[in-house]
């Protein structure tokens, strides 16, 4: 190999290096411009394909907040062990879809009347509740919370949580997405656990 040669490669892997450092920056500077909402419904599963529908959501993680243990597994939380609620973590761009209207998708996916218990699901991690990541975050759920008492929705009390965000611990590879990898199961357990028809009683639509 001749001098001009390694003269040539070397000049080709500083500039591939340059390359993506630019990139890396450019992806956290559009990074920067996104949020977090974390909301738990009961089974995460369920509570997944309603935002990954949505306009300007960028993200969507399924996995464990709210807890005392750290590194939950999915069978220590099912188990009660560890305080966690299954829960669902959203990035999403504010100029596209605004925190009210994630809100919004929330309380029409849920059952905010039932204390730690969503459908045939029972336990403290099947609990629903607002975990707000600012201020603003919190004043909305509250409001939105009080907007949806006043409705005359719902005949029992709201016991939804609203409360700080603590540390979100994504859940296993295959809870990611069930309804993609598992569409027959996940149709099959979102109408026997009763969440199908009771959002169609409520709201008229699943």
């Amino acid at each position: 190999m001749n001098k001009f040669s390694i003269i040539l490669i070397i000049t080709l892997v500083h500039i591939s290096f340059a390359l993506a450092d630019n990139e890396s920056k450019d992806s956290n500077m559009n990074n920067s411009k996104f949020e977090k909402a974390t909301f738990a419904g009961g089974c995460f599963w369920c509570m997944q394909h309603p935002y990954d529908e949505l306009k300007g959501v960028v993200s969507t993680t399924v996995g464990y907040t709210g807890g005392h243990r750290d590194n939950p597994t999915y069978e220590e939380v099912c188990a009660g062990e560890t305080g966690h609620a299954e829960a669902i973590e959203i990035l999403y761009d504010p100029t596209q879809i605004n925190y009210s209207e994630l809100l919004n998708v929330f309380w029409k996916n849920i059952d905010p009347t039932t204390l730690n218990k969503q459908f045939t699901d029972i336990g403290t991690q099947y609990r629903t509740a607002v975990f707000y990541h600012s201020e603003k975050q919190k004043q909305s759920a509250e409001s939105s919370k009080e907007e949806k008492e006043r409705s005359g929705i719902y005949d029992n009390p709201i016991v939804t949580e609203i409360t700080p965000a603590s540390t979100f611990y994504r859940a296993e590879d295959y809870h990611q997405k069930y309804y993609e990898k598992c569409p027959v199961r996940y149709k099959v357990y979102k109408s026997g656990s009763g969440r199908e028809q009771y959002l169609e009683n409520v709201w008229g639509t699943e």
